[in-house]
């Protein structure tokens, strides 16, 4: 897979040497380049923001910097003998990201989907945003997707960025050493992640679950996920009004009925507390 980060700020993805994708980068699996945007502009200012038109706080991303830097990009993606500016064929376009708190939200099935893609661009807005026609012009040679971490503000793209290209970056083959732990995480089949535990099976008063020493592997897989459902009851009872009834098993059921979840063929759905007669 290709990355190229667009950003004022390229010192900031540094931490994406770090760690597994920085030894991913190193073992050939991911290539991983950053852009800064100020190589793009044409005054001694290096200048990317300008007033906004129609008044309001705060200045806005100019467009032209961000078309330029966006045709390099494409340029040096195997597109030689064609025209930067040219629309790319919809099968071959790159995936232009651009994190804003008005996209989609990511999430996990998010995250595999966009690690089957070969080429993905992060484009890292500041200030107000970028000019919303850099997003109408790059939908001819990309497909755009702004894409929000949550409902909530940040200075920038380049701690959204940090956040997905990890996500997108660990599903790729080789990248995490045993594939097994990508299948049993949090939210890999909806639900939140068993809690876990190492030795010494005593410490400061607080014992391991006795079952996780017992060595009976049917037992353990079944309390793994009863945790799963419990935790995820407590923490994200919307995770679990999302399971597909069809997916449970019997222990399933009779585990979210002790939850005070009804499993019916429409839905998993809180049973309502009755109130005491009076």
């Amino acid at each position: 897979m290709r990355i190229d980060v667009v950003s004022i700020f390229p010192e900031y993805l540094a931490a994406l040497d770090l760690s597994l994708i920085g030894k991913a980068r190193r073992d050939g699996l991911l290539q991983l380049n950053v852009h800064d945007l100020r190589d793009f502009t044409a005054d001694r200012h290096r200048t990317v923001d300008d007033t906004p038109y129609g008044g309001g706080a705060g200045m806005v991303m100019k467009p032209e910097p961000w078309a330029l830097a966006l045709e390099s990009i494409l340029d040096t993606a195997g597109s030689a003998g064609r025209e930067a500016a040219d629309p790319v064929p919809e099968a071959g376009r790159p995936v232009l990201i651009v994190p804003s708190p008005a996209g989609e939200v990511f999430n996990q099935a998010l995250a595999w989907e966009l690690a089957e893609q070969d080429h993905l661009v992060f484009a890292c807005g500041r200030y107000e945003g970028i000019d919303e026609r850099v997003l109408e012009w790059a939908a001819g040679s990309f497909t755009v997707r702004p894409v929000s971490l949550g409902d909530y503000v940040l200075n920038g793209g380049e701690v959204a960025v940090l956040a997905m290209v990890e996500a997108i970056g660990r599903l790729l083959p080789g990248v995490v050493g045993n594939p097994e732990s990508l299948v049993e995480e949090s939210h890999a089949d909806g639900l939140l992640e068993y809690p876990v535990y190492t030795k010494p099976s005593e410490w400061r008063g607080r014992d391991v679950p006795n079952v996780l020493l017992s060595g009976n592997h049917a037992r353990i897989a079944r309390y793994r996920r009863d945790e799963q459902l419990r935790r995820t009851a407590a923490r994200r009872p919307d995770l679990i009004e999302a399971l597909d009834p069809a997916a449970l098993d019997k222990a399933d059921k009779a585990a979210l009925e002790a939850l005070g979840y009804a499993v019916t063929p429409a839905g998993v759905r809180p049973v309502p507390a009755v109130e005491p007669s009076a």
